[in-house]
């Protein structure tokens, strides 16, 4: 994919935390703000590409920073051509390793070259990537954190009637396992039989007790059940998803293609979830995305719901969005969703733009 004609000039970075219009409580911590780093690709052809990274915190995001003034120093000049510039980033920053906190702010990188180089182009990113037209489905992840069963019934009826959803995820981890069934039934009941329930434990167990946890969830109606145990173990999550019925999903935390395929060879799930802040951007999705095809594994996004309704649209065994509103209130215009769908804008790039305004009210020194 080339033809863009934009050259690299630099880098604009700014530090923004959102309040949350619903607190989100798992087990790992309870979050009441989101804070994005927004992330400005310069070209000396006046196009700019957007893409933000998702760092938890401010202090998070201001470790993005160091290496993607890296990655400006070394391709300032460049042509756009975004997988050519993304194996040069990972390459010129192996001494930092090829995941964690290198192979986020390269995604970042990524995500915004491509950006620019569908702008240029004229063409939505997904059509760019030979994408199908339509509505992704998607199912809303904005909320429904540990809580009681009661509180958390009522907030799935909330979150499926905001955009007319018919899938809504479930966080599990609380104190014991009676309290995880109890939640999960009190949904279901309130849902009905028709709703698609999903559900995620945030790494939370140990393996002994999330065969526990995961055996007794079972006929419990949940579409899968998400990293019970912590995320790189693939030998143990082999041994979970051989001895369970529910189908397992992990994937949010590979970083890279090559965590896929090891994750497809070791057989650690069902199901298959990247995360485009780790996986790679756009670049790493659609390489991990030919892995997926290959093993014929479903892929569905982790967060970031504007460029991932991108990168389903052009995943051959797309699966399920998962939607959230954090970044909203940043957004000029946030990614809309209708009758459980999001429909991708027939706009230049990614659609990615920022409300100035609330860019500057939320704004905090990096």
């Amino acid at each position: 994919m080339t033809g863009s004609n934009l050259t690299f000039r630099g880098l604009t970075l700014r530090n923004v935390e959102v309040p949350l219009r619903r607190p989100l409580l798992t087990r790992i911590k309870t979050f009441e703000t989101m804070a994005f780093l927004l992330i400005d690709l310069l070209t000396e052809e006046g196009i700019t590409g957007h893409a933000y990274l998702f760092g938890y915190s401010p202090r998070g995001n201001a470790n993005f920073i160091s290496p993607l003034r890296q990655i400006e120093e070394m391709l300032k000049g460049a042509a756009v051509e975004p997988e050519a510039l993304f194996d040069r980033a990972r390459a010129g920053l192996s001494l930092m390793g090829h995941s964690g906190i290198a192979m986020m702010a390269i995604s970042g990188f990524d995500m915004a070259c491509w950006d620019a180089k569908a702008k240029a182009e004229g063409r939505p990113l997904f059509r760019l990537l030979g994408g199908e037209a339509g509505s992704i489905p998607a199912y809303n992840s904005t909320g429904l954190g540990i809580m009681a069963p009661d509180a958390a019934a009522e907030e799935a009826l909330e979150l499926l009637a905001e955009g007319g959803f018919g899938a809504v995820k479930i966080r599990l981890g609380r104190g014991t396992l009676e309290e995880d069934v109890a939640a999960v039934r009190a949904v279901r009941a309130a849902v009905g039989d028709d709703v698609a329930l999903p559900s995620d434990f945030n790494q939370c167990l140990d393996l002994g007790e999330a065969l526990k946890r995961c055996r007794a969830l079972d006929g419990e109606g949940l579409y899968w059940i998400e990293e019970p145990i912590v995320y790189d173990d693939f030998g143990g999550m082999a041994r979970i998803a051989a001895e369970i019925e529910t189908p397992v999903q992990i994937g949010e935390n590979f970083y890279g293609p090559g965590d896929m395929a090891r994750a497809i060879t070791a057989k650690a799930a069902d199901y298959m979830m990247p995360d485009a802040e780790r996986i790679g951007g756009v670049t790493g999705w659609l390489r991990a995305a030919v892995l997926a095809e290959a093993a014929g594994i479903p892929v569905s996004s982790h967060i970031f719901p504007e460029i991932s309704a991108h990168l389903l649209a052009a995943t051959p065994t797309r699966q399920w969005l998962e939607y959230v509103d954090w970044a909203n209130p940043i957004l000029a215009e946030p990614l809309a969703v209708e009758n459980g769908s999001a429909v991708i804008a027939e706009v230049p790039g990614t659609g990615i733009a920022w409300n100035e305004a609330a860019v500057g009210r939320y704004a905090v020194d990096l």
